[in-house]
């Protein structure tokens, strides 16, 4: 991964090439900032800019041993942690899905934790860093550097940690292995143990500029060039979201769906229908559950913003945007407070461990009041 490959994000790219250059590469680095901003690539770029014999000014040479190994993440002082679920007759740890990592990864480094568990089909289940990865981490980096000067750790979405793990990578960020490189990445900077954002030096990664999304959705084949002003400004400074717009994504459609349903049973006060929808949405992990509260979230303050006719300030896509001209008119002001707080409700319900089945159809029958006023 190369520095001309991360999209946008050049004040941070001259930043960590200047650490390089100074010799004073921070043993911790904590990347923070919304997904689709560049993290995860942005970190692969700098461990293989730090690792590469022949670096230029203001990139790795690519042809070098160390450049050859970093192109297909199989570097031996490289090293990976990630949200896994627990397959049947293995250990939760990142090692017994690596291949799959390697393949997601080189195929786009841009990709949500959504997408990364519909990629190793965990089902429903919700994606974590289990306690058993604090072993897998402690001999790695145990172990002298096979060929870099520096082992480097890089922990996509630490948020995700089991406590007991969190506990025992705090130890090592306190103790830290000589020639040692952590580099965490969240999109949830508060969740992440206080103790090991103290002990890091923060990277806050801003959403990509406009022009730097456009020429990258136009590198893209088969994109449609007329279509990439709406997929920027759409996206908001978000890649992921960007090639979405093109391409949605399972998870986009479905919840979309839903919240079809959500809304016309409401309207139409069907009962039966709403408990059936409160009962398939309850058998979702919770990760997706959330997830379901947050696009409602986003449907709602979309749709209420396309009433005022000004399309500058609607994000949706063609179809969000047709389906919402006729119900756009049902999210107006005396309804918009109180349905943002029925799905943030939710979303803290459902962060509580609370009954799903019970949230969902509690949330269902309130739009029946919500929706007609």
């Amino acid at each position: 991964m190369f520095f001309s490959e991360v999209i946008g994000q050049e004040s941070i790219k001259r930043r960590l090439i200047q650490s390089v250059k100074d010799e004073r590469i921070s043993h911790a680095l904590l990347f923070t900032g919304p997904a689709g901003t560049g993290k995860l690539a942005m970190a692969i770029a700098y461990a293989q800019y730090i690792s590469c014999s022949n670096r230029t000014q203001t990139d790795s040479c690519g042809v070098c041993p160390s450049c050859h190994k970093f192109n297909k993440l199989a570097h031996p002082d490289l090293h990976f942690v990630f949200p896994v679920f627990k397959p049947e007759k293995a250990d939760p740890i990142s090692d017994n899905f690596i291949k799959e990592w390697r393949e997601k990864v080189l195929a786009s480094p841009y990709f949500d934790l959504s997408e990364w568990l519909d990629f190793i089909e965990a089902g429903n289940a919700q994606g974590m860093i289990y306690e058993k990865e604090s072993d897998s981490i402690y001999r790695k980096l145990n172990l002298k550097s096979f060929e870099a000067e520096y082992k480097t750790m890089i922990v996509w979405l630490p948020e995700k940690m089991n406590l007991a793990c969190s506990n025992k990578l705090l130890k090592l960020l306190e103790e830290p292995p000589i020639k040692t490189l952590f580099v965490l990445i969240t999109e949830d900077e508060e969740v992440v143990i206080s103790t090991i954002r103290s002990r890091t030096q923060p990277v806050k990664f801003p959403f990509i500029n406009e022009e730097s999304l456009r020429k990258a959705l136009l590198a893209i084949e088969d994109i449609d060039p007329g279509q990439v002003n709406d997929a920027v400004h759409l996206a908001k400074g978000n890649f992921i979201s960007a090639r979405e717009y093109f391409t949605p994504n399972d998870d986009q459609l479905f919840f979309f769906r839903k919240f079809q349903e959500m809304m016309r049973q409401a309207f139409a006060r069907e009962v039966l229908a709403q408990m059936e929808w409160a009962e398939e949405m309850a058998k979702l992990g919770r990760d997706r559950q959330k997830a379901f509260f947050n696009y409602a979230l986003r449907m709602v303050r979309e749709y209420f913003a396309l009433n005022f006719g000004n399309s500058e300030m609607v994000f949706l896509n063609e179809v969000e945007k047709n389906w919402g001209i006729k119900f756009a008119p049902f999210i107006n002001e005396q309804n918009i407070i109180q349905l943002f707080n029925e799905f943030e409700t939710g979303i803290k319900h459902i962060s509580w461990n609370g009954n799903p089945g019970i949230i969902f159809l509690d949330t269902a029958l309130r739009m029946v009041r919500l929706i007609k006023k």
